[in-house]
């Protein structure tokens, strides 16, 4: 399943575009998206690894490593998913074989699962840094 450090993540990587002249440590990032700096430290420990961010201990801060069109929303998912369940759904575990839903329903929903998470990778895909820091920009000044 997705956790919330996909969307932390994105949040990070957009407040690193958007202030980009600004100072940006962990302690700021944190005060943005109301969590603890400890969180947004290790979300940033996963996008530095992943090539995203070059972040440095201290004051100086992160900055983005790529430009903003060439950071797609996969990029950032594969970023923070690593290591964590890979599967958008999870199935559960030991059904009744005797039953004639358990006995097939792991091999029904995997096939399925894996079509609608290759659906969601896709679009994902499709979708920029920039077009998501555009977006927030043009929210900010229609509000």
């Amino acid at each position: 399943m997705i956790s919330s450090r996909f969307a932390v993540a994105v949040h990070i990587l957009s407040l690193l575009d958007i202030n980009k002249e600004g100072r940006n440590t962990s302690e700021y990032i944190a005060g943005s998206v109301n969590t603890n700096p400890v969180v947004i430290r290790r979300t940033m420990s996963l996008l530095n690894k992943a090539g995203l961010i070059h972040s440095s201990p201290g004051v100086a801060g992160a900055t983005l490593a790529r430009p903003t069109n060439e950071i797609t929303l996969l990029d950032v998912y594969r970023a923070v998913q690593a290591g964590v369940q890979d599967e958008l759904f999870s199935i559960h575990d030991n059904p009744n074989p005797q039953c004639v839903v358990g006995k097939n329903i792991q091999s029904t929903l995997e096939q399925n699962f894996a079509k609608a998470q290759n659906a969601m990778e896709q679009e994902l895909a499709g979708i920029t840094l920039k077009q998501v820091t555009s977006d927030l920009l043009h929210e900010e000044t229609s509000s």
